[in-house]
């Protein structure tokens, strides 16, 4: 998908919300368990539920992968039911990979090729020959840890080396790497102060935000300090929508979740208008 793509669908649905399909056997109702594929049947009904109010999905795939070739498979079946269904939604295999050279472009080809998602989260820790393998697929959006919500955040990414945070310096050295408009930044939102020196760095490339609802994270001081004229958002919530119910309802609970964000969203958008 084309950036201007995605900037026209958040412009016609007055939202910039992801929904993140972390989908656990676990924290499903436990009706779905009788269906022949549980992960898809929750999922297809969340998505069949939001898909008007959002402008993406993003699957973690660590929740597919630790079920095998299972979950290996609702996961296909998922991002086929989103880019068959519903193909103006941007979809995002949240993977963080993070290896160098062929094994990069493998990964890149397995979601990219294979299972046809739009962008795939990166660790950026191995440098360029981590990303740019994936930013050499046209049309594909690569989406790079820069700042993250976790506690353990402190541990790297905000030390200063050289008088420059470390993640600064992550952020300036990734404008040089080729097709580097291809590049989109994970910033999680309990991180709102930070967004100031971000756009400093990067003015105009969308944001990938998780930590709204569930951890936290504000939307208002996230859009306040990171907005672009682009909007240049894009703001995701996994667990604060698709877990509010474990009845027969967990759909239309997870859509009135979604509305109030997207309305939310929608008078940010007409306030900054």
């Amino acid at each position: 998908m084309k950036t201007e793509d995605l900037i026209s669908q958040i412009k016609k649905k007055q939202s910039f919300l992801i929904v993140g399909l972390d989908t656990d056997l676990d924290k499903i109702p436990k009706h779905l368990l009788k269906e022949e594929d549980p992960i898809f049947a929750f999922n297809k009904a969340i998505i069949d539920a939001t898909q008007d109010l959002c402008v993406g999905y993003k699957p973690n795939t660590a929740f597919y992968e630790a079920y095998g070739l299972k979950g290996w498979k609702a996961l296909e079946k998922t991002i086929n039911y989103i880019n068959e269904t519903y193909p103006e939604q941007f979809t995002i295999a949240d993977a963080k990979r993070g290896d160098i050279g062929n094994t990069s472009t493998r990964y890149a080809k397995a979601f990219f090729e294979d299972l046809n998602f739009d962008s795939v989260t990166v660790a950026p820790y191995m440098g360029k020959d981590s990303v740019e393998p994936f930013l050499a697929f046209k049309d594909k959006h690569t989406i790079m840890l820069a700042l993250t919500s976790n506690q353990g955040a402190f541990d790297f990414q905000t030390q200063t080396i050289n008088g420059q945070e470390l993640y600064k310096h992550v952020l300036e050295t990734s404008k040089s790497y080729e097709n580097s408009d291809q590049l989109m930044y994970v910033v999680g939102a309990t991180k709102a102060e930070y967004l100031t020196d971000i756009r400093a760095i990067i003015p105009e490339a969308f944001l990938l935000v998780p930590g709204v609802g569930a951890q936290g994270g504000s939307l208002r001081e996230v859009c306040k300090y990171g907005m672009t004229e682009d909007i240049g958002l894009l703001v995701n919530s996994s667990r604060g929508i698709i877990y509010n119910s474990q009845g027969e309802d967990f759909a239309i609970a997870a859509r009135n979740v979604a509305q109030q964000m997207q309305s939310e969203m929608q008078e940010i958008l007409v306030q900054n208008s």
